[in-house]
C-alpha cells in the first residue's frame, strides 16, 4: 500500500482495524487515514539508508584523515587533530540543526550533515593505529622495496585496521539512526512527504492525548529494536574479531 495514500473516512483506525476494500490495517492508521505499517516499512528504508550512507561518508573522511595524520605526523597531524577538537567542542545535535536550517531538509543533506558529524571518531582511532603501525617491520620492508607513500598507507597499513573500524561502524549506525529520528522529530530531517520513524513520532504527539497509542508505540519500537540490533551486531563483531578471544577458542 502507498505510505502516503490518505483516506479520511478510515482515519485513526485501531490495529487490526478495517482498511480500504476489505483490507486490514494491521498496525492501524494515522490521523489522515494512512496505513501505519506501510509508513513504518517505508520509514525503515529511509532510516537505514541514512544510517549506512552517513557512516560511509563520515568513515571515508575520517579514515583518510586519520591515515594521513598518523603517517605524516608533524604539522599535518596538528592541523587535522585541532579541527577535530574544534568540532567536538560543540554538541553534535546543535551543529546538525544549524547546518540543516541553512541547507534545508532532504535525504542527501541529512546524510551529509550526519556523516560529517562522525568523521572525528574514525580519524582519532585510525590515527592511533597508524602511529603504532608505521614503525612496524612490514611497513619498513615496504619502504625498503620502494613502495610509494600512497601504496604504503592504503595497501599496507589500512588493511590492518579494518577490524576495529568494522566494529565501530556497526555501533555508529545505531547512533546515526537515533540522530536521524531526533532531527526528523524536530522537522529538520527529510521533507514532510517522506515518512520516517522520527516524523511519525512527531505526528503522533497530538494524538497521544486521545489515547491513540499505536501512532507512537510502533515507530518508537522500530527505533529501539533497530538500535538494539546494531549494538548486538557490534558486540558480536568485537568478540569475533578480537585475536585474544580467537586464541581462547
Amino acid at each position: 500500500m502507498d505510505p502516503n495514500r490518505q483516506n479520511i473516512m478510515l482515519r485513526l483506525a485501531e490495529p487490526l482495524g478495517e482498511g480500504p476494500r476489505g483490507a486490514t490495517f494491521w498496525l492501524g492508521s494515522d490521523a489522515l487515514g494512512r496505513d501505519v505499517l506501510s509508513r513504518l516499512l517505508y520509514g525503515a528504508r529511509i532510516s537505514l539508508l541514512v544510517g549506512i550512507c552517513a557512516i560511509a561518508v563520515g568513515g571515508t573522511i575520517g579514515v583518510v584523515a586519520g591515515l594521513v595524520s598518523g603517517y605524516f605526523g608533524g604539522w599535518v597531524d596538528d592541523v587535522i587533530m585541532r579541527l577535530g577538537d574544534i568540532q567536538l567542542a560543540f554538541p553534535f545535535i546543535l551543529l546538525a540543526i544549524m547546518f540543516l536550517v541553512v541547507l534545508g531538509p532532504g535525504v542527501m543533506n541529512l546524510i551529509l550533515v550526519l556523516g560529517i558529524g562522525q568523521w572525528v571518531t574514525y580519524a582519532r582511532i585510525v590515527r592511533g593505529q597508524t602511529l603504532s603501525l608505521r614503525e612496524k617491520e612490514f611497513v619498513e620492508a615496504a619502504r625498503a622495496l620502494g613502495d610509494s607513500t600512497t601504496s604504503i598507507i592504503f595497501r599496507t597499513i589500512l588493511p590492518n585496521i579494518v577490524a576495529p573500524l568494522t566494529v565501530i561502524a556497526s555501533f555508529n549506525v545505531a547512533s546515526v539512526i537515533l540522530a536521524e529520528a531526533a532531527l526528523s522529530f524536530l522537522g529538520l530531517g527529510v521533507p514532510p512527504s517522506v515518512p520516517t520513524w522520527g516524523s511519525m513520532l512527531a505526528e503522533s504527539r497530538e494524538q497521544l492525548i486521545a489515547n491513540k497509542w499505536w501512532l507512537a508505540i510502533f515507530p518508537g519500537l522500530a527505533i529501539v529494536l533497530t538500535v538494539l540490533s546494531f549494538n548486538i551486531i557490534g558486540d558480536w563483531l568485537r568478540d569475533f574479531l578480537d585475536p585474544r578471544l580467537k586464541e581462547r577458542r
